[in-house]
């Protein structure tokens, strides 16, 4: 599993993109089981995430953050990045983002796909 860490930092809020190859619904969870032996992930707020499908199904979870799965999805059809979960998270620092949440989750995943260098 690749990790970026401390990708942003904006009001209180923090964001982490972790990814992995996965193909079916039972691999993403094992990534999210994996990612979530460590503690700070497992106490984040969000752990929002996206997978495209070889064959294009798209799966997704917000996980809370209600938009962020589709945000990451649409990232991976553009890059036509297949089989590889992408997983945003946000510990909540107290203060609402409003629209900027979507900006950041933009930034992390954007971070992940240069850190892959496709």
């Amino acid at each position: 599993m690749r990790q970026l860490t401390g990708v942003i930092s904006d009001r209180g809020s923090k964001y982490a993109v972790s990814g992995a190859p996965a193909s079916t619904p039972d691999e993403v969870d094992a990534v999210l089981k994996e990612l979530k032996r460590a503690k700070k992930f497992a106490k984040a707020t969000h752990n929002s995430w996206g997978l495209l499908l070889a064959d294009g199904t798209p799966l997704k979870s917000d996980d809370g953050e209600s938009g962020a799965g589709m945000v990451i999805l649409r990232m991976l059809e553009r890059e036509a990045l297949h089989d590889h979960v992408v997983i945003v998270t946000r510990w909540y620092g107290g203060k609402h983002l409003g629209g900027d949440r979507f900006r950041h989750v933009q930034d992390c995943v954007r971070a992940y796909l240069d850190d892959l260098a496709l």
